[in-house]
């Protein structure tokens, strides 16, 4: 018969996944993959302790992944976009035009404000990033900026807007879990979210000199990048279909998996018919990647292309997406297991038990958010989770619950992708060519947001109190 853990069989699991992150993948590099089946197994043994059965642990892992299931389905398909994007010379033609009209000092805050933009309007901090998020890579490799601050800016301004869009699926999914509506929920973070924006523009902005300063690509190079790519594709604005199918299907609340299929496959007939390349090469570029050796032009020799321009267009395909899904299967395998133990529970009743003050519990709210992210590297079940745990305690306190949904966006969606061991963060990654490490000091608006969260707590600025029309909303629901 199962029991219920005790604190230190809760924790435990975590502690020893951690640990196993830290020194392993931090110190030694090693894959987290097996660092993660390796915390796993320790959580499976602590799940026997308290009584849950192997076939329970299974159904446990079988959850989530059909939770997941979706977001890979997703995951899987950007990898065929970037492939037929790249073909098709659309991100190319991106990277071309961004390196003959963006200045490099500006490129920074550049790929925050635009990612931020695409985002909002297409709802998918994911989509963002692997769309133009490569393109402003590439142009900031072309401009010899920096890729850590690039990256970081993309991800920061991929996720303001993912939190804001009303299309974006973790937006929805807050207020669902606190019980709140949607478009209160989005104009109450702008009290969190804006000025975690605006002291994000001006870092940019500052570095954006600095750095510029330092390292900018020698015109040579320049020239050179910038005739390869035009040798390499015809450009036409035809080529920009493909990403307004994306931002129509978006618009219009298209489902996003059959979307990204039609672009792609739009994708795939100019790169067919308008550039000229063979049908076996427009396959492989969805399945491994787009290669500059498909390029099969009489006046161009694909051997002679330099690194620069190789490191840019060498992309994508459903394998380059692998690592991204193996490590999804990892960790939710750990987040099963701990799951049926009860062991969530019990850590977020320990934690409650220490709230006294309005900021005690938005500053709870946030450690249970980053706990889950940091335990399942799944944006979903850091918003489901304390959303469930919590939503009584606001009530009780007299909170209306749209402080809670948005404590759950500024420190559950945004943390996820800097977690270097969550599907999220692996993404970002791999599409952005740049460690999770590395561009993470640099995606200010991801961790800014649940800093001024926390300020709001205890300073009551944005805060808001249950009214007696609210109230018997409550009640009656």
């Amino acid at each position: 018969m199962q029991r219920r853990p005790t604190l230190l069989e809760a924790f435990l699991p975590i502690i020893v996944m951690l640990l196993l992150l830290a020194i392993g993948y931090g110190v030694y590099g090693l894959s987290p993959e097996p660092l993660l089946i390796l915390a796993s197994i320790f959580a499976g043994v602590i799940a026997l302790r308290v009584g849950v059965n192997w076939n329970e642990m299974m159904l446990g892992i079988r959850e989530k992944l059909d939770m997941a299931m979706p977001a890979i389905l997703v995951l899987i398909s950007i990898g065929i976009l970037i492939g037929s994007w790249m073909i098709s010379g659309t991100i190319p033609m991106m990277i071309y035009y961004g390196l003959e009209l963006i200045n490099p000092q500006f490129i920074v805050l550049i790929a925050f404000i635009v990612s931020a933009i695409i985002s909002i309007v297409t709802g998918t901090s994911w989509g963002s990033a692997g769309t133009v998020g490569v393109a402003l890579m590439g142009i900031a490799t072309g401009l010899g900026a920096s890729l850590p601050a690039t990256a970081g800016a993309i991800v920061s301004g991929a996720y303001f807007g993912d939190k804001l869009s009303p299309l974006s699926d973790t937006t929805n999914l807050a207020p669902i879990a606190a019980g709140s509506e949607l478009y209160e929920h989005i104009k109450h973070m702008l009290y969190t979210t804006v000025p975690a924006a605006i002291v994000a523009m001006i870092v940019y902005t500052i570095a954006g000199f600095n750095l510029s300063a330092n390292a900018v690509a020698t015109p040579e190079v320049m020239n050179i990048m910038l005739q390869t790519l035009a040798d390499m594709f015809h450009w036409n604005i035809i080529l920009l279909l493909p990403p307004v199918i994306v931002l129509y299907g978006s618009i219009t609340k298209k489902p996003t998996l059959p979307t990204i299929i039609f672009s792609s496959f739009v994708a795939a007939i100019i790169a067919k018919f308008y550039q000229d390349f063979a049908i076996t090469d427009i396959f492989a570029a969805t399945v491994t990647g787009f290669d500059v050796s498909m390029i099969n032009k009489p006046d161009f020799n694909a051997e002679t292309v330099i690194f620069e321009v190789t490191r840019l267009v060498n992309q994508g395909g459903m394998q380059s997406m692998t690592s991204v899904i193996l490590i999804a299967f990892s960790a939710f395998a750990f987040a099963g297991i701990i799951t049926k133990a009860g062991a969530l529970e019990v850590i977020m009743d320990a934690l409650l038990k220490i709230v006294k003050k309005t900021g005690d519990l938005i500053l709870s709210t946030v450690a249970s958010c980053i706990t889950m992210a940091l335990v399942t590297g799944n944006s979903y079940l850091s918003i489901i989770v304390p959303g469930e745990l919590f939503k009584e305690t606001y009530q009780k306190k007299n909170l209306h619950a749209k402080n809670l949904s948005r404590t759950l966006e500024d420190s559950g969606t945004v943390i996820v992708p800097l977690v270097p061991w969550s599907s999220a963060g692996v993404y970002m990654a791999g599409v952005l060519g740049v460690s999770t490490i590395s561009y993470a000091p640099w995606a200010i608006v991801c961790y800014l947001g649940f800093i001024v969260a926390i300020i709001s707590g205890y300073t009551g600025f944005g805060i808001e109190r249950i009214k007696t029309s609210d109230s018997k909303k409550v009640n009656a629901g």
